[in-house]
């Protein structure tokens, strides 16, 4: 049970080169944009409406530009008709600030 606790510590950690990411979606919003994190999920804001899974569909589009990937870089684990969702995105060349400044204090401790 440790070892879990331990890797459940942050919304977002390394996987070799892939970035997994924990989210709590919220569609039908006035804009596409990535918040703060919300416990251990970081809150992803999407315009499309959550019918059939578009609003994922649409969270991996905005993403895999936030990211610089191409959208098959982005896997979603779980989460494709629900608000909460793992998101796996294989080697991002870009990191939104909010991501880069957890991912740093990850590594600091």
């Amino acid at each position: 049970m440790a070892n879990k606790k331990q890797a459940m510590t942050s919304f977002c950690q390394w996987e070799g080169d892939i970035l997994v990411l924990n989210v709590l979606g919220k569609p039908s919003s006035k804009q596409d944009v990535i918040g703060k994190a919300k416990g251990l999920q970081l809150k992803i804001s999407v315009t499309a409406s959550p019918i059939a899974g578009k609003a994922t569909d649409h969270m991996v589009r905005f993403l895999a530009k936030e990211f610089g990937v191409a959208n098959k870089d982005i896997e979603v684990v779980f989460g494709q008709f629900n608000i909460n969702k793992q998101l796996r995105i294989k080697a991002p060349t870009k990191l939104p600030t909010v991501i880069n400044k957890q991912l740093t204090e990850n590594a600091a401790h």
